[in-house]
């Protein structure tokens, strides 16, 4: 009899505490949605994802009718501002942009710091400003174009199809790109084994970096990573930086001995 009541009191105790906590945040939604846009009401702790359905673009335009171009949800833990109009979407960056600027990194970015330095993930501010004028296309296209005609030529002279493999060339291109803005020199050769490696670790990271992460809508799940998303980013990751790192060594090492002369 002991156990039971000891059982009945912790559930009490328990649903007492459930009760507390969703009235708490039903009374703090509805104090700050007084200065959101209209949406629909959510669900407590999951909000308006089960709302979406499986094509989120046809449900936002329903609920354009009824909520007007500015639509507020919720998803999960995250609060999310869809615009539907041109003229708000023009409002928006003509009058709130630096309140907007910021992005929301995902979980799986943030593996090995990437966040910190990635141009795509950098916040607005003296880190960017510095780093934007950094993204000179032309260079890029051209080499890019280059690559793709001696590849095609080359795979022709062999009596191949002159097929090129896009994913290929671009991930290497970039990554050249970058080598000869730092380092004046490119990094990889297209049929490098250096090359091959980079690409398989880069094409295993992008796949990484697009699944759908629950962590990132519930924060309270980043330390445990359930899905191994951050830490199959961090084996990859690791790969495109070894190699990255021994280019960056054999540039120091070029220096040194240049001193030494």
């Amino acid at each position: 009899m002991e156990w039971m009541s000891s059982v009945l009191t912790w559930l009490s105790v328990s649903f007492l505490a459930s009760l507390l906590l969703l009235f708490t945040w039903t009374k703090a939604a509805k104090g700050s949605s007084k200065q959101r846009p209209p949406g629909p009401p959510g669900w407590p702790i999951v909000g308006n994802m089960f709302d979406l359905g499986t094509m989120p673009h046809q449900t936002f335009y329903k609920l354009r009718a009824k909520y007007g171009p500015v639509l507020w949800l919720k998803l999960d833990l995250v609060d999310t501002m869809v615009i539907q109009s041109a003229k708000a979407a023009a409002e928006l960056f003509k009058n709130n942009d630096l309140p907007f600027s910021d992005r929301k990194v995902p979980k799986a970015l943030t593996a090995l710091g990437y966040n910190q330095g990635s141009l795509a993930m950098a916040q607005t501010g003296a880190y960017y400003d510095d780093s934007a004028p950094w993204s000179s296309w032309q260079k890029c296209i051209d080499k890019m174009v280059e690559w793709i005609e001696e590849d095609s030529a080359s795979s022709s002279v062999q009596g191949g199809s002159g097929g090129v493999e896009l994913v290929r060339f671009l991930h290497i291109m970039s990554f050249n790109l970058v080598g000869n803005l730092m380092l004046s020199r490119d990094l990889l050769d297209m049929q490098s084994v250096a090359g091959h490696e980079f690409f398989e670790a880069m094409n295993m990271f992008m796949q990484w970096a697009g699944k759908p992460n629950v962590a990132d809508f519930f924060p309270f799940l980043k330390w445990l990573d359930p899905l191994g998303i951050k830490r199959n980013m961090i084996r990859y990751m690791g790969g495109c930086m070894k190699v990255v790192a021994g280019f960056v060594g054999e540039r120091v090492h070029e220096k040194e001995s240049r001193r030494e002369k």
